[in-house]
């Protein structure tokens, strides 16, 4: 009788360790639950100010008439008037691109309207392109081509990306990119703090990060800065741009 006393004793103090054991093990693993579920989402954001270091300036020139070798010499000789202005104005050969002749006849044309005999037959346009790192002296010539309207060159317009005016490019992101990396975070890092700081908790280790997209956009564009490789000419007429970058990060709070 003694014997199943002691081991009923020993049945029931098990027991008790047990539920003790169970019940601090439990505790525990609430509390951990408790501090894994306690987290603020902030955001974080770096801009820049940069100088293009890119320039596409596509010239159009035009000419027209019904003997198509007139035509042709006359808009060889307008595209010579365009290299010599543009080598005057301190441009290298290489950075001087003939692109291609367009031709169109007139008469050819099955849907041409009003009467063609009161029409030059033939419209011949032909594009030079400057590609240049010298964004500054594109800007400067840019807005001297009265010179060549002068000497008797008949400017065309091109409703594509080719249109008229220098299209101004900064193609330097890599370089930086790592240091508005860097300033987002530390953003990022001073809102969770000051979260934290109001809420009484404190700011723990990250628990999820995710970088949003560059933007490039020109400096005083108003509409809304244009997603890096969106469209190859949106927010190009500005020799100065704006780098943008906004970060989300979770931080954990203890």
């Amino acid at each position: 009788m003694v014997n199943g006393g002691r081991s009923f004793v020993i049945l029931v103090v098990a027991i008790l360790i047990g539920t003790l054991g169970g019940s601090f093990l439990l505790g525990k693993s609430l509390e951990s639950f408790r501090k894994a579920d306690r987290y603020v989402t902030v955001k974080g954001f770096s801009e820049r100010q940069v100088k293009s270091d890119l320039v596409l300036w596509p010239i159009s020139v035009r000419t027209a008439n019904n003997d198509l070798s007139e035509a042709s010499k006359a808009i060889e000789a307008a595209k010579g008037a365009v290299v010599k202005f543009l080598t005057q104005n301190g441009f290298d050969a290489k950075e001087i691109i003939q692109q291609d002749l367009r031709v169109s006849d007139r008469q050819s044309n099955e849907y041409g309207a009003g009467n063609l005999k009161d029409m030059l037959r033939y419209v011949l346009e032909a594009t030079i392109l400057v590609r240049s790192n010298n964004v500054d002296g594109v800007d400067k010539a840019s807005r001297m081509t009265d010179d060549l309207v002068r000497a008797g060159v008949v400017l065309g317009t091109r409703n594509d990306w080719r249109g008229a005016g220098p299209r101004f490019m900064f193609t330097q992101l890599q370089s930086v990119k790592p240091e508005m990396m860097a300033e987002a975070i530390r953003n990022a890092k001073t809102a969770a703090d000051q979260f934290a700081k109001e809420s009484g908790s404190g700011v723990g280790r990250i628990r999820t990060a995710s970088q949003g997209l560059f933007s490039i956009a020109d400096r005083d564009e108003f509409a809304g800065n244009v997603e890096e490789g969106n469209r190859y000419a949106a927010g190009t007429s500005d020799v100065y741009k704006r780098v943008r970058v906004v970060v989300t990060v979770q931080y954990f709070l203890n």
